[in-house]
């Protein structure tokens, strides 16, 4: 009994699509952390007159301010491991 194999060869797809493609995730990522940051700025000031855990407006508000950190965070490292992965490639050794 006998097992096919097949190889897998790598596309390339060019520096330039890869680079644009990063840019525009990072830019992405920024803008839907900033409206983020919006909503719960706006839900937080609507529903600041009841300041309690049981508010739920409230809590869902901080919830999309915290969350808005993450997003920058994830966008700003994935932008910056790609950076140091470009830069590590261009070493001659």
């Amino acid at each position: 009994m006998t097992t096919k194999t097949s190889s897998i060869h790598r596309v390339d797809l060019g520096k330039a699509h890869t680079d644009n493609g990063i840019a525009r995730l990072v830019t992405l990522m920024t803008c839907f952390a900033w409206v983020a940051l919006g909503i719960g700025v706006l839900l937080c000031l609507m529903n600041l007159s009841h300041f309690s855990d049981r508010n739920t407006g409230l809590m869902v508000g901080l919830g999309f301010i915290v969350g808005s950190v993450h997003i920058f965070v994830i966008g700003t490292a994935m932008g910056l491991v790609h950076k140091r992965h470009q830069d590590h490639n261009k070493l001659p050794f």
